[in-house]
């Protein structure tokens, strides 16, 4: 017994270490609390905080940079892993049946305003491909948690805007992959094998969940949910290391393990695993606000509230189209409230692509404007919401 007393008793640097990263999720969880209670969405709190705790923040804090590194990479993955619990393949293939023209509109509307700004600046193609990413893809975390503590998850308007996420996430598959060979500057027929192989193995993996998921979902007891926990969790960890050494997306492939599994399996899954993404989840979010210095933000805010703006004017049209046959006036913002706010995905995209941006803080551009879309996506709702209960 004194053996593991000792072991697990570090050096005094160590401790203080482990003081200041309890210290730090502590206060997230204060401010998650605080967020709630607001109903605003807590991820630009969660940047904000990081910035603070950064280099050039107001409290500089000493935390450890591989545990912020691993706990973000683990972040995103749980970020995707829980995305593929929430769909089947029958609600993808429905929601591009449905959205195809309400997907295709999000696309011109968002991407191509990154893009060309990206061509604009002199960024080059690899620059408007990474920041039109940025631009088109709205989060579909900070949206489901807006859903979830606004109460409308039942309602028409936001299975419409869900609709639009979905087939969002869907075209991250080849999008990602290509980025990343873009980036690399490898081959042009290398990066033509990566996206053939990424939609190849996304099709696969549709193809399972529609005939052979049940199978798969006999092998698991949602009665054992310990082991039940392990085994997914694992298995997303597994396949996005795995991923990534041969090429492919490896948060992708986490959304990828999620979609195959369906029915009581995934829903006793999400219940398990949703609290450990919430903490990873936050970890991702501070890390990528710690990363960043704040003395960069001065310089990049007005490109960012520029894109803002663009990137309101754009979901506003895809709101307003998905929600065109209601008779609520307000369905078309509230709609757009959901689908503004750019989060984990756009800050994933400038993680892959921040070293082709040369005389730009990709990051902190990334940061300002997911900062001011999210702040703007709650303060549309809490408007939307409230002319709603006057009414």
């Amino acid at each position: 017994m004194r053996h593991i007393f000792a072991a697990t008793s570090g050096t005094p640097e160590q401790s203080a270490l482990l003081a200041e990263i309890g210290a730090a999720l502590l206060v997230l969880g204060i401010v998650a609390f605080i967020a709630s209670r607001l109903k605003f969405s807590v991820v630009p709190l969660y940047l904000l905080i990081g910035l603070a705790l950064g280099d050039g923040g107001f409290i500089p804090m000493s935390l450890s940079e591989e545990f912020l590194n691993t706990g973000a990479q683990i972040g995103a993955i749980m970020l995707l892993l829980l995305l593929g619990l929430e769909y089947s393949a029958y609600d993808l293939s429905k929601a591009f049946q449905e959205r195809k023209s309400a997907g295709l509109i999000d696309f011109l509307a968002n991407a191509t305003p990154g893009f060309i700004i990206g061509i604009v600046f002199g960024w080059g193609i690899a620059g408007g491909l990474a920041l039109g990413g940025i631009t088109y893809v709205s989060s579909s975390g900070i949206a489901a948690q807006l859903i979830k503590e606004l109460g409308w998850r039942r309602s028409e308007v936001a299975k419409r805007a869900i609709g639009v996420l979905v087939f969002e996430d869907l075209a991250l598959a080849p999008y990602l992959p290509l980025l990343t060979s873009v980036v690399l500057g490898v081959a042009a027929w290398s990066g033509l094998l990566s996206v053939s192989i990424a939609l190849a193995i996304t099709g696969l993996v549709i193809l399972i969940s529609f005939k052979g998921s049940s199978k798969l979902v006999r092998v698991l007891d949602p009665n054992e949910p310990g082991g039940l926990l392990l085994t997914v969790f694992g298995a997303a960890l597994l396949a996005a290391g795995l991923a990534d050494m041969v090429g492919f997306s490896g948060v992708v492939a986490a959304f990828l393990i999620g979609l195959l599994l369906t029915g009581e399996v995934a829903e006793t899954a999400r219940a398990r695993l949703s609290p450990i993404r919430d903490i990873f989840a936050a970890i991702f979010f501070l890390f990528f606000g710690i990363t960043t210095n704040p003395a960069d933000l001065p310089a990049v805010l007005p490109l960012a509230m520029l894109l803002a703006v663009l990137g309101v004017a754009g979901k506003y049209l895809v709101g307003w189209w998905v929600t065109r046959d209601l008779s609520d006036r307000m369905s078309a913002w509230r709609a757009t409230g959901f689908l503004i706010p750019r989060g984990e995905f756009s800050m994933v995209i400038a993680a892959l692509a921040a070293p082709i941006f040369v005389g730009l803080e990709l990051q902190a551009l990334t940061l300002a404007y997911v900062i001011i879309t999210a702040f703007t996506a709650s303060i549309v709702l809490r408007f939307t919401r409230s002319s709603l209960e006057k009414r």
